[in-house]
Formats: structure tokens, C-alpha cells, sequence
């Protein structure tokens, strides 16, 4: 039993450490490229074993079998390697996981990659509108591919397109979440998020609407598991204290639900524990949802103090007295551990928007949607409702353009002396 427990988390390590060197990559590499990753994963691997044995005390090992293990490690995963290869190029050659691309572009590199695309589908590339330059009319036919699901990449194609086209054709595929691509000597770029790759010979670079991508992402996922289940864990006692006097004060339910939009444009249903009365509350378990609604936006009118797409109400006169509290002290949002548990929400992140404050979005303030919203963000630990809505979208675009494991734990630490200020909590 203690062999078989040594031997799941080497097995477990030997994984981080292929990641780390790279065999886990999306995108194909040489097949010299992916020898010398296998070798260095494998001798990585090999290197914890034999520390392992080295300091227990417990297992002994010859060296001929750590020696075969390094061996043998090499040889398998290399031969793994090749027989996936050999079965994505025949899936692709059968147009089988294919992505969809539009080019734009009157220069002779966009004939050359049209050309090349519809000649090998071994590429993973299917070509489905090429156009010599940017448009309103354009713009409005791939937004229906992108709606279909029919457009996964935009590739502008054009040295001598105007910057600001360009910029306009960003915001264009970070709205409807596609990937954009250029061809390196297309303009100088200032993006911190470039990925510069070949497509035929040709010099690619791909602009990354986030970091968390890949690896990233995976890491930020196991984070919020773990981490919300310990937070749901200690604030259990909390949730349970509130709902009771929730529950004695206005009846039940106790939980509110709300349409949000999250990651991608995709809706769901945000928890919160229900702060107003019940007469005015909106939503799909409540009554009266028409005149709520009505009453809400007068509301708005009169006493919002954000200026935007996203509301604000100072003094709410919906609130009860213990909504006023848990208001102010964010207890009324602990229950979305359980929308990311559920995956639709991150410990951190943007905050999540009502569908009808989304619509209002500009363009580049759709980028907030390139990842999954959270609990609490880099707006929320710097002046949380005190912002103005541009404001937020430019700590989000941020954090979203420099995330990393460690300012997660940033955030998160500093959240607590945030709520604690009560600065911006209404």
C-alpha cells in the first residue's frame, strides 16, 4: 500500500514536471523539439526518484532499475507521442477538429495562407471567408459565423492596413471571443500577451486575450476548488446564523437568484443570500416581477451613483435591516462558493453584470468577459462601488492581461481588510 501511495504521487509530479517542459502545449511541436522536452521531462522526473531513495530510509532501489525507469520512460512516452501524432494528422486530414478562420488582407501573404489552408487540411485550418479589407458589411457576417459557432480565428493578413482598423478588429474578436491573429511585420505590437508561431513558413503572431490559458487555467481551477471548499467550510456557521435571521425577519427564501453573464457571454445563475424585502425583490422565484422592475429603474434614475452600464443605489429602500448588514459587511455574497464549485464563477475575478448592463458595454469593456467573473478582484480590494464602471474595466483588464498564481493570493489576503474598510460597500 505505501509502495502503491509512492508510486501515484511520482506519477502525479512526473506530470507537473512534462508540463513544465512543455509536452502538454496545444500547439505541435518538431519532432526534434519534442525529443528533447521528452528528455528533459523524463530526466527531471528521474532526478525527484532518485533524491527520493536517497533521503528514505524506507525504500532501496538498484541503480540499474533507476536507469531502465529513465529508459524506458523515454522510449514509451516518445512512441505515445508519435502514434498521437499520427492520429491528429489523420483526423485533420479528414477535416475532423478543424478551426474556423477569416482572412483580411490585400496583400499578397493573404492569397499565399488562403491558398495554403484550402490545400492542407493537415493545418487544422478551414478557410471560411477571405476578404480584401475591413467593413461594417464585413464585420456583420462574421458576427453571424461567430454566433453559429462557424469562426474561431480572425487573421488579419494586410502590412498596410491602418493601425486603427486593426485595433478595431481586436475589439472585434474579443467581443465575440474569437482569437485574432497578424502576420509579425503587419505593425509594431504593444501587447503584453503575444504568441508568435508559423503557419506554412509564414510568421504568425497570436494575440492572447489572457494568460490563463492552458496550464493556467487548470492551476486557477484546482485553486478555486480547494479554496472554496475550505472558505465554504469556515463560513458555514456564518450562512447558517444569517439565513435564520433572514428567515425570522421576511420568510423565506433566504437564497436569491440572478441572471448573471459570465465568461464568454454565457448566463447563469448567481446566489446570494436575499438582502431586500420580499415584495420587491426580482427575480424568477419572486412575483410581480414587472412593477419590481418598474420600481427599480426609478430607482436607478434617482438615486444610482455610478455612472455607465452598471447601477448602483445608495440608501436602496428595498433593503431590510439585515440587509442592510450583511450589504455591508459582503456576507450576502458567500453562497457563490457555490457558483464556483459549480465552475461558473473564480474566486477572482471581474465582478459578473445583469444580461441588460452587459448590453451596455462598449467595446473594449467587453474584455472583462475573456474570463470566468469572481467573488472578489482587483477592483474590489481598491475602492469597490466608489469606482466609476471604466475604472473597474481597467484594473480587470489587468489582472486579466497579468494574472498570475501569486497575485490571486494577493487579492484574495487583501479582501478581507477591504470589507473590513467597509470603503465602497452600500
Amino acid at each position: 500500500t505505501q509502495y502503491m501511495a509512492s508510486v501515484s504521487i511520482f506519477a502525479l509530479i512526473w506530470i507537473l514536471l512534462f508540463a513544465l517542459a512543455g509536452l502538454y502545449s496545444i500547439k505541435q511541436p518538431s519532432i526534434w523539439s519534442m525529443l528533447g522536452r521528452i528528455i528533459l521531462g523524463s530526466t527531471s522526473g528521474i532526478m525527484v526518484v532518485i533524491a527520493f531513495v536517497f533521503f528514505s530510509r524506507e525504500f532501496t532501489t538498484s541503480r540499474f532499475v533507476v536507469l531502465a525507469v529513465w529508459g524506458l520512460a523515454m522510449f514509451y512516452v516518445l512512441c505515445g507521442r508519435l502514434l498521437l501524432r499520427m492520429l491528429r494528422s489523420a483526423l485533420l486530414g479528414a477535416r475532423i477538429g478543424h478551426q474556423s478562420v477569416a482572412i483580411v488582407g490585400n496583400a499578397k501573404a493573404a492569397e499565399d495562407l488562403a491558398a495554403l489552408y484550402t490545400a492542407h487540411p493537415r493545418l487544422g485550418l478551414t478557410l471560411v471567408k477571405q476578404a480584401k479589407s475591413w467593413s461594417a458589411s464585413l464585420g456583420k457576417e462574421l458576427e453571424k459565423l461567430a454566433q453559429k459557432g462557424k469562426l474561431d480565428i480572425l487573421l488579419l493578413a494586410d502590412p498596410e492596413l491602418e493601425k486603427k482598423t486593426a485595433l478595431e478588429m481586436i475589439s472585434f474578436a474579443e467581443a465575440h471571443h474569437i482569437d485574432f491573429r497578424y502576420l509579425a511585420d503587419l505593425f509594431s505590437a504593444t501587447f503584453t500577451n503575444v504568441e508568435m508561431s508559423t503557419i506554412g513558413g509564414i510568421p504568425v503572431i497570436d494575440v492572447k486575450r489572457t494568460r490563463l490559458e492552458g496550464w493556467g487555467r487548470i492551476w486557477k481551477r484546482i485553486f478555486d476548488i480547494l479554496g472554496s471548499l475550505l472558505l465554504l467550510t469556515l463560513v458555514s456557521p456564518i450562512l447558517l446564523i444569517t439565513a435564520l435571521a433572514l428567515m425570522l425577519e421576511d420568510g423565506l427564501p433566504v437564497l436569491f437568484k440572478n441572471e448573471r453573464i459570465g465568461e464568454r457571454g454565457k448566463s447563469f445563475r448567481l446566489l446570494k443570500l436575499r438582502s431586500m424585502w420580499r415584495k420587491y425583490s426580482i427575480g424568477p422565484q419572486f412575483k410581480g416581477l414587472k412593477k419590481n422592475l418598474k420600481f427599480e429603474e426609478d430607482l436607478i434614475k434617482k438615486q444610482s451613483i455610478k455612472e455607465g452600464p452598471v447601477y448602483k443605489i445608495a440608501d436602496d429602500p428595498r433593503v431590510t435591516r439585515i440587509g442592510k448588514f450583511i450589504r455591508r459587511w459582503s456576507i450576502d455574497e458567500l453562497p457563490q462558493f457555490l457558483n464556483v464549485l459549480r465552475g461558473d464563477m473564480s474566486l477572482v475575478g471581474p465582478r459578473p453584470h445583469q444580461p441588460r448592463e452587459v448590453e451596455k458595454y462598449l467595446p473594449h469593456q467587453r474584455h472583462v468577459l475573456a474570463i470566468k467573473p469572481g467573488i472578489t478582484g482587483l477592483a474590489q480590494i481598491s475602492g469597490r462601488s466608489d469606482l466609476e464602471f471604466e475604472d473597474e474595466v481597467r484594473l480587470d483588464a489587468w489582472y486579466i492581461e497579468n494574472w498570475s498564481p501569486a497575485l490571486d493570493l494577493y487579492i484574495l489576503l487583501k479582501t478581507p481588510f477591504a470589507v473590513i474598510r467597509r470603503k465602497g460597500a452600500y
